[in-house]
């Protein structure tokens, strides 16, 4: 006997004018008596790398002990409340990142694992991209690119010289994708208000909300769903309320320019609300299922950025050639820190976002790191590598592995893939996967 119930399609959306708003995966969208794993709506793992540059003080970001009962070190001390959902890598060597330019392509090769000279086929690849081929063919979005700090990759004959500074992301081998890091523009790339500046602007003076267009419909879907749904949606959509809230008011603010989509506009000034802004974008993008790969370039290599809120006045990058001062690794180390506060703050919005029959946090394989090591040498080895999230339980979590001197980054990139369910074979200068992931 089969048992069933009317039910949403995953690709469900509320539409108004130049607007279209994606739903998260309501228990509406599951057929009755049937396993999720069974259904067309079952949630495919979201992917996402998150890079910080000029590598880290590795003393204060590798714990002592390997394992699971290891003590938290100082830099990853705002993660440690998600200590199941975390795997920290030590050990990996990325030779594609090393060169005699090492800000100049440090970025670009952190997830290809292959250097700028003989990029042919897949040589060159980031695994963002090699994600974004298979997960992008059931999204609107393939992927998403953001950073934290401007600058749009451009590349010129051939791959020496192109972009690998300024963005971690190469669709093809000399194909690298322009990072964005206005939130508004981000905004309405996903939801959608108007096909041009001019209507966007028009849209804009009418009302103070696109989630306005899709009342009605929204009202009607209400009526369609049961008591568990119409909590989820109305969250949801107080989510989208806040975050377009937040961006508007950026709108308003002395140095937004209202020039769209050319000129930067609706960037905050404060550092730390800007990465929470593009983290938030990443989390309703998950959420709607607009997009299932997303990377966020903190800030860019070689950055002049001070932190005034940690009353730090020195420009970061002078300030990561430390030259063995503790006073200067004192300063970097609460860098480092408030860098991995600010990502905590995503990592605990997703551990909090039900998703089918988990949390976000849950069905999520998401890379923190950096393709530096230590700032004042320049080198890759060993690498600074934390992974978050379960990949629906195919990702152990809840330990420190350590790997012996040289093995490949590439490694752990390739373990990622092939976790995510993507039956890739080989990545840069990879040897094979990690089994203790």
């Amino acid at each position: 006997m089969f048992v069933t119930k009317k039910h949403l399609s995953r690709r469900t959306v509320l539409r108004g004018l130049g607007v279209s708003v994606a739903l998260p995966l309501l228990d509406s969208m599951i057929p009755a008596s049937t396993a999720l794993a069974e259904t067309a709506a079952k949630p495919t793992p979201r992917m996402g790398f998150v890079y910080f540059p000029h590598g880290a003080i590795m003393k204060a970001w590798s714990p002592q002990q390997t394992g699971s009962d290891y003590t938290a070190s100082p830099i990853l001390k705002p993660l440690d409340q998600f200590r199941s959902h975390m795997t920290i890598v030590s050990g990996l060597r990325n030779k594609g990142g090393e060169s005699s330019d090492p800000h100049g392509i440090m970025a670009g090769t952190w997830l290809s694992c292959f250097g700028i000279k003989g990029r042919e086929g897949d040589k060159g690849v980031t695994a963002d991209q090699l994600a974004a081929r298979a997960f992008g063919r059931d999204t609107p979005m393939p992927s998403m690119e953001l950073t934290g700090e401007g600058g749009n990759a451009t590349c010129g004959q051939g791959a020496t010289g192109c972009g690998f500074g300024s963005t971690t992301a190469f669709r093809t081998p000399t194909q690298p994708l322009p990072m964005e890091d206005n939130p508004r523009k981000v905004f309405y790339q996903l939801f959608g208000q108007g096909d041009t500046t001019k209507e966007r602007r028009e849209i804009l003076d009418e009302t103070g909300s696109l989630l306005d267009y899709v009342r009605d419909e929204g009202s009607r879907l209400q009526r369609r769903i049961g008591a568990a749904d119409r909590a989820r949606v109305s969250d949801y959509l107080d989510s989208i309320r806040e975050v377009e809230s937040r961006v508007q008011k950026l709108a308003h603010s002395e140095s937004a320019k209202m020039d769209l989509p050319n000129a930067p506009q609706g960037v905050p000034e404060d550092f730390g609300q800007h990465l929470d802004l593009l983290f938030d974008m990443i989390a309703l993008s998950w959420q709607a299922n607009m997009t299932r790969v997303s990377s966020l370039m903190m800030a860019k290599e070689v950055s002049m950025r001070t932190y005034p809120n940690l009353s730090i006045t020195e420009a970061f990058h002078p300030l990561s050639h430390h030259q063995n001062d503790p006073d200067k690794i004192e300063r970097l180390v609460r860098i480092q820190n408030y860098h991995t506060q600010v990502f905590a703050k995503f990592i605990k919005k997703l551990s909090s976002t039900p998703d089918g029959d988990g949390t976000m946090l849950d069905h999520s394989i998401i890379l923190y790191g950096s393709n530096m090591s230590n700032s004042d040498l320049h080198n890759n080895d060993p690498l600074p590598n934390v992974v978050m999230g379960k990949g629906y339980g195919r990702i152990k979590g809840g330990q420190h592995l350590r790997y012996p001197q040289d093995t490949p980054h590439a490694n752990l990139l390739l373990t990622l893939l092939n976790r995510a369910g993507l039956p890739i074979e080989s990545l840069g200068n990879s040897t094979g996967t990690f089994a203790e992931v």
